[in-house]
C-alpha cells in the first residue's frame, strides 16, 4: 500500500492553481519543440523530411516524455 502512494502522480502547485505533472510537461515540450523547429528552419532541414507536421508532433511526444521521465518528479 505504501509504494501505490509514493508512485502515485503529484500535483504542481502555482500559487492557488494545481496542475497536473503531465500538463506542465506538455508545455515545456511544446516550447522545445518551437525552439527546434525554428533552428531546423533557419538551417533549412525541414526540406528532408516528407511530412514536416508529423515531425513537429513527434518531436513534442518525445520532448514531453523525456521531460516527464527525467525533470518532472512524480
Amino acid at each position: 500500500m505504501n509504494t501505490f502512494l509514493s508512485a502515485a502522480p503529484r500535483e504542481i502547485a502555482l500559487s492557488d492553481l494545481y496542475v497536473p505533472p503531465l500538463l506542465v510537461a506538455a508545455l515545456i515540450g511544446l516550447v522545445f519543440t518551437s525552439v527546434t523547429v525554428r533552428l531546423m528552419n533557419k538551417l533549412r532541414w525541414h526540406r528532408f523530411f516528407v511530412i514536416p507536421p508529423l515531425v513537429e508532433l513527434s518531436l513534442t511526444v518525445i520532448y514531453t516524455v523525456l521531460i516527464s521521465i527525467f525533470f518532472i518528479p512524480s
